[in-house]
């Protein structure tokens, strides 16, 4: 396996990664996918992807560095998806390895991620890679201004 950073404008977000991608986040359109990327990119979003050794794009991984007086300097992961076809087969644990060695390339003093509370298969992922579960995600919706 194979696992590489892509910057904006690669061909391979939309060719390959969106379509992984998509199985975590199905409202993502290229257009959508590409604007986010452009401007999240600004605010430090990344995307690394993982390649089996047919070459094909097996799992992909958003993330970006934090920092904050909580937990001062964070890699915080948007995205976490392997491909259905590829899950237990070492992906998901091969990107949590990569996204660590560039949280402690960046004096990251912690590896953070949000789950979806009904995504309990991949809960018990998360606990078996020695996540610990800390916080509570507290979420509201807004309406456009004028509303």
């Amino acid at each position: 396996m194979k696992i590489i950073d892509v910057e904006p404008g690669d061909p391979r977000l939309e060719a390959e990664l969106l379509p992984v991608l998509s199985e975590l986040r199905p409202h993502l359109t290229p257009e959508l996918f590409r604007d986010v990327y452009e401007r999240g990119h600004a605010q430090g979003l990344r995307f690394s992807a993982a390649y089996a050794d047919d070459g094909a794009c097996v799992g992909v991984a958003g993330w970006r560095i934090v920092h904050n007086t909580s937990s001062l300097t964070q890699l915080y992961v948007d995205d976490l998806v392997t491909k259905a076809a590829s899950r237990s087969t070492g992906v998901g644990h091969a990107l949590i390895g990569h996204l660590e060695e560039h949280a402690r390339a960046a004096g990251c003093h912690e590896l953070n991620l949000d789950s979806g509370t009904h995504r309990t298969g991949a809960h018990r992922f998360y606990l078996r890679e020695r996540f610990d579960i800390v916080a509570f995600h507290f979420s509201r919706m807004l309406k456009p201004l004028g509303e």
